[in-house]
């Protein structure tokens, strides 16, 4: 979910270090949803959840955390490669258009019953454009652009389009998320977790706890970094770091 987002309007000033960044105690309403769109899209339970991400509370656990981990490789998948976009085999070739076609009818439903009358199309690769679906979640009372739309009107939809996904490439994902963090960190958010893995599953990095957030990620040094390093992210990834 993927299918995460995408508001991030950027300030002038971007602080020296997170600690000038004003904290949360508790989740906002938009990191609240996209941590339940990451649960969505990490695992195979098409259930509407809060995903408890992980990662290194510390510098030298965030140090430990920056090699790339090994992810054992699917049938078929050493002679097969991996698409631009995390998927992998001839079976994701295959599947895009599939996937494409029940991501344009979740947007459809999210246009109408959703409500919800400018949500972006997919792109070409199937994958919501995280950065505008950001843009309207960020307004106040719209989180639910997130999460199937006016009380899940969209729910059913959302979930044929979670299931028509090609297989992800679980390292391509990894090394990509690896790389947002690394850039973020770089960019002022000193305390931008890693990625994880868990059971051969990319797992987002982010807030060092995301069950009660110690980052603002509606903050304008936070929402700079976001800018700065979008372009790490792949598309399968987008929506869940």
């Amino acid at each position: 979910m993927a299918m995460d987002p995408p508001s991030r309007q950027v300030a002038n000033v971007l602080p020296m270090n997170i600690t000038d960044v004003p904290r949360t105690t508790t989740p906002t309403p938009v990191t609240a949803a996209r941590l339940r769109f990451a649960a969505l899209v990490a695992v195979p339970v098409l259930a509407l959840s809060v995903a408890c991400g992980s990662g290194a509370d510390s510098a030298e656990g965030a140090k430990e955390s920056s090699e790339v981990a090994d992810v054992p490789a699917g049938p078929g998948a050493a002679d097969k490669g991996a698409d631009k976009d995390g998927g992998t085999g001839a079976g994701a070739d295959a599947s895009k258009g599939e996937f494409y076609d029940a991501q344009m009818k979740y947007v459809q439903c999210m246009r109408g019953k959703g409500g919800f009358k400018d949500f972006p199309d997919p792109k070409l690769s199937g994958y919501l454009d995280w950065e505008k679906v950001e843009e309207i979640a960020s307004k106040p009372g719209q989180t639910e652009a997130y999460k199937g739309g006016r009380k899940q009107a969209c729910g059913s939809e959302l979930r044929d389009a979670l299931a028509a996904e090609p297989r992800r490439d679980e390292q391509k994902g990894y090394e990509s998320m690896l790389a947002h963090a690394k850039c973020m960190r770089d960019n002022g958010v000193s305390r931008f977790t890693n990625p994880t893995m868990s059971g051969g599953i990319a797992q987002p990095g982010g807030d060092p706890n995301p069950a009660n957030p110690t980052l603002d990620s509606a903050s304008p040094a936070y929402k700079k970094a976001q800018k700065a390093c979008r372009s790490k992210l792949i598309d399968s990834v987008a929506g869940m770091q």
